[in-house]
């Protein structure tokens, strides 16, 4: 009986330590992954990035780290990332203004265990849907993303569903979007206020969508595919249960370019 017990005991010691568990996704580690990535995009190297397990994704198309965007060097006039401690996911929005060519990027990273498994970039450059990285950089810059104080924070439920919600509209006009009023919408270097409840085209789906939520600073980063065809990213920002900032980027060409 003794031996028994003692077996069983053991047993479980073992696999106590044969499998540990992991440590929790916290807000510090995001942050630290997200500066490393935008460290990786100045400098066009790897760095720390670097991992054999990752998939990666340029435009919702197969890349690898080496030969894509990241490889090469950017100069990145401004950034600004969420955190998704749930998930263990970042989205970064990169603004290279006075790079040659310009870019405007959006990038998801995720993290498994504390290593990088998937990152995603849509980069937007001349010729992309009202591409303007000057006014991009204008009007990101003078807004006000700042943490929402904890007993003011709505849930991820509440977050998502606002996202969703702008989303849906374009395909179902009798969605309920919970617009904020003032409201401003930042798509290339078009800024629509005080209410971004203006010009949303209809018939269009968006599908395949991936989310970032990070409730501390009333955020959800959408990465989605546009009427079932252009890579698209909407990040929205929601205070009070409503919309209140919207930033888009589309991969969509011109047919002159």
């Amino acid at each position: 009986m003794i031996g028994t017990l003692l077996g069983a005991y053991l047993s479980i010691l073992s696999a106590a330590f044969a499998a540990p568990t992991a440590e929790p996704c916290t807000r510090d580690f995001l942050k630290t992954q997200a500066a490393k990535y935008v460290a990786a995009q100045v400098a066009g190297t790897l760095g720390e990035l670097a991992t054999s397990s990752v998939t990666y994704t340029q435009d919702f198309k197969p890349a690898t780290l080496g030969t894509g965007l990241l490889a090469k060097p950017l100069k990145i006039d401004f950034n600004r990332s969420t955190y998704d401690t749930t998930q263990c996911a970042t989205y970064t929005e990169v603004i290279a203004a006075s790079s040659t060519p310009p870019y405007v990027l959006g990038t998801q990273m995720r993290f498994t265990d504390g290593v990088l498994s998937k990152m995603e970039t849509i980069a937007t450059t001349t010729g992309d849907w009202l591409f303007n990285p000057s006014g991009t950089l204008k009007y990101s810059q003078q807004e006000a993303w700042t943490e929402i104080p904890e007993d003011k924070r709505d849930t991820r439920a509440v977050i998502q569903a606002a996202g969703d919600a702008y989303l849906d509209l374009f395909n179902d006009k009798t969605v309920k979007v919970p617009w904020g009023n003032p409201c401003a919408r930042l798509e290339g270097g078009s800024y629509i206020q005080p209410s971004c409840n203006v010009g949303v085209p209809s018939g269009l789906k968006m599908t395949n969508r991936r989310y970032v939520v990070d409730e501390v600073l009333g955020t959800v980063d959408i990465f989605f595919t546009f009427g079932g065809q252009e890579p698209d990213s909407h990040q929205f920002r929601v205070e009070n249960g409503k919309l209140r900032y919207v930033h888009t980027l589309t991969v969509m060409k011109s047919k002159s370019t």
